[in-house]
């Protein structure tokens, strides 16, 4: 009764509570989907496979036109490496908030925003990074030999998901992740020699 006299004099903290509540059982279920390799649910797909999927995705494609760019233009490995990480971040936190203050999850059934955002945030600075992490290497060309095979490779790990997950033919996934990573890629061109 307590208990209820000061959630109801501080409704602020009985929303709080109640949104760690949220949170905490969330990550419980979603950890525990994984462990009964119960990944294939509605539940699990809304929650976690699309937010990580439209990050991953996002970070993938997104970064590669400043990142190539900046290579193809300034022939500096690290500059890009630069310009690719603050992209990959930049790009993290903006759809880390995106997807959190796109809705609460009452409506729609996707679960806590904090949840969603943090996986969306996370997978998209994982997809820009991972491509930017060659441009360490001093000399230009194989930087950029290196990066071209690291999003070969991310490319394809997107379009195994779609197939896995939402049961996307697999050729068909692939026409469609590689059109579009082809088509930002002829993006970086254009503005990294011009």
């Amino acid at each position: 009764m307590v208990q209820e006299r000061n959630n109801t004099d501080r409704p602020e903290l009985a929303i709080e509570q109640a949104e760690k509540v949220t949170v905490r059982q969330e990550i419980a279920a979603i950890f525990s989907a994984l462990r009964n390799n119960d990944d294939t649910s509605h539940d699990f797909l809304l929650r976690v496979v699309q937010p990580g999927l439209a990050g991953l995705m996002d970070g993938s494609v997104s970064t590669l036109a400043p990142i190539f760019a900046t290579a193809f233009a300034t022939h500096n490995p690290f500059t890009a490496f630069l310009v690719g990480m603050a992209s990959a971040t930049g790009a993290g936190i903006s759809m880390a908030f995106s997807e959190g203050l796109s809705d609460d999850g009452t409506l729609t059934g996707r679960g806590s925003p904090v949840v969603r955002g943090s996986i969306t945030g996370i997978m998209t600075l994982l997809g820009g990074a991972l491509h930017t992490l060659p441009f360490l290497v001093k000399d230009i060309h194989v930087a950029l030999l290196l990066a071209y095979v690291v999003v070969a490779v991310e490319l394809v790990v997107i379009a195994a998901i779609r197939h896995r997950y939402f049961k996307t033919q697999w050729l068909k996934s692939i026409i469609q992740v590689v059109g579009s990573g082809i088509l930002v890629f002829i993006a970086a061109m254009i503005f990294g020699n011009a």
